[in-house]
């Protein structure tokens, strides 16, 4: 042990060598906000850049020529500063970064051979973007890697919001990317078109999770300039169904990447500011270490008898009630999964009648009663079960048959 330099160690050497131990964990942490940082930032340049490169491909090179030089230029400058930020990486903790780290970089050093192709059209868009998006899942997996060291409660949970935020973000970029493939070629295949309502479902449940995890001043800051406005709710509904060719694919996939931008870097600003409370709140928890004194006799026997009993009950509450717990918390979850699958299957049961109805009734094939559900429940901005549950109580009512 470094801390202790006694050839005969006393309990107030542990005690300090305890402390210091501490002392140099909440200064990783600051220098693991900074890290997180300069992977926010890389990330939102590459969102940017896979959006470009989409409305370049789809378009033949007629469109987005200067910003995707832009974004590519801006996308080289953050990288170049987190190679900085992992040049010293001594304070990183774990093998399991330095692994999330390699893949990373892995993808980041072939950008440049992905660049070659997207200029030259010698690429689908389809393709380039799983590149982007694969580089991006890898670093972005880096964050969560960091959280190893933390003990703080208050850190931990605040790094745990950052990350369901910035996995929710990265949806509404990969939903931006979709959209701009989609409206560029005018048209949005059935693949295409689930890639954008699986991505549009996915991340309202990260920022569900962030907003449980944050205090109410952040929460209030996504909501008032993160949630999509209007136009992109009528945008994302033209997408959910049969999108015709009238002559404005190009200035729709214009208007679409303008504003899921704006919302993105409005994202960025709520993700800014989690770092920052990530930040602040190692900084208070590191000058609360740092006003402790060396301690004296009575400090120490306290703290023996606060952490040190060896008595039946405090044995058994520190090694073995933790498993208990532990083992209560695994049935749980098991129980919460079963009951969401049955919630899940019943949910789908009620759907399947209500599209039977729409097959039965009014001539529309499995394909058409599915969108018009989708459709039915972003006009009222319901969810598709709840549209799907009047339906069949209306039948019910009429006496309806829901099935052959």
């Amino acid at each position: 042990m470094k801390a202790i330099v006694a050839v005969n160690p006393t309990a107030r050497d542990f005690l300090m060598a305890a402390q210091t131990r501490g002392r140099e964990q909440l200064q990783d942490i600051l220098q693991i906000g900074e890290l997180t940082g300069c992977i926010a930032r890389l990330a939102h340049m590459l969102q940017r850049e896979r959006g470009a490169s989409n409305i370049w491909l789809c378009s033949s090179g007629r469109m987005f020529g200067d910003d995707h030089l832009r974004c590519i230029a801006g996308v080289d400058r953050e990288l170049a500063l987190f190679r900085q930020a992992i040049a010293e990486p001594d304070y990183l903790p774990g093998s399991a970064l330095f692994v999330s780290l390699a893949c990373a970089l892995h993808y980041l050093e072939r950008l440049p051979s992905l660049r070659t192709l997207i200029t030259a059209q010698q690429i689908q868009p389809l393709q380039a973007m799983e590149q982007f998006n694969i580089t991006l899942r890898h670093l972005l997996s880096i964050v969560p890697e960091t959280s190893n060291v933390v003990e703080d409660a208050g850190v931990a949970r605040a790094l745990a919001a950052l990350f369901s935020f910035m996995q929710g973000k990265e949806l509404a970029g990969q939903e931006r990317a979709i959209g701009a493939l989609g409206f560029t070629l005018g048209e949005f295949s059935d693949t295409l078109r689930q890639q954008l309502v699986d991505r549009i479902d996915s991340q309202q449940h990260c920022f569900e999770a962030f907003c449980s995890m944050t205090d109410s001043q952040l929460r209030q800051q996504f909501q008032t300039c993160g949630e999509p406005c209007r136009e992109t709710e009528q945008l994302r509904r033209m997408a959910c169904t049969r999108l015709q060719h009238d002559g404005d694919e190009p200035q729709r996939a214009l208007r679409w990447f303008a504003l899921l931008t704006t919302r993105i870097d409005a994202l960025k600003e709520v993700e800014e500011a989690l770092i920052e409370r990530v930040m602040a709140q190692a900084q208070q928890a590191l000058g609360q270490v740092l006003q402790q004194r060396d301690p004296d006799e009575l400090e120490i026997a306290r703290w023996v008898a606060g952490h040190g009993s060896h008595d039946a009950e405090r044995y058994f509450d520190r090694h073995l009630l933790p498993l208990v717990r532990q083992q209560a918390r695994q049935l749980e979850t098991m129980a919460q999964q079963l009951a969401s699958l049955k919630a899940t299957l019943e949910e789908r049961k009620v759907i399947d009648q209500a599209k039977a109805l729409l097959i039965r009734h009014q001539g529309y094939s499995e394909e058409q009663a599915w969108q018009t559900l989708r459709k039915m429940a972003m006009n009222q901005n319901k969810r598709m079960v709840d549209v799907a549950s009047a339906m069949v109580s209306v039948a019910d009512i009429w006496q309806i048959p829901t099935k052959e």
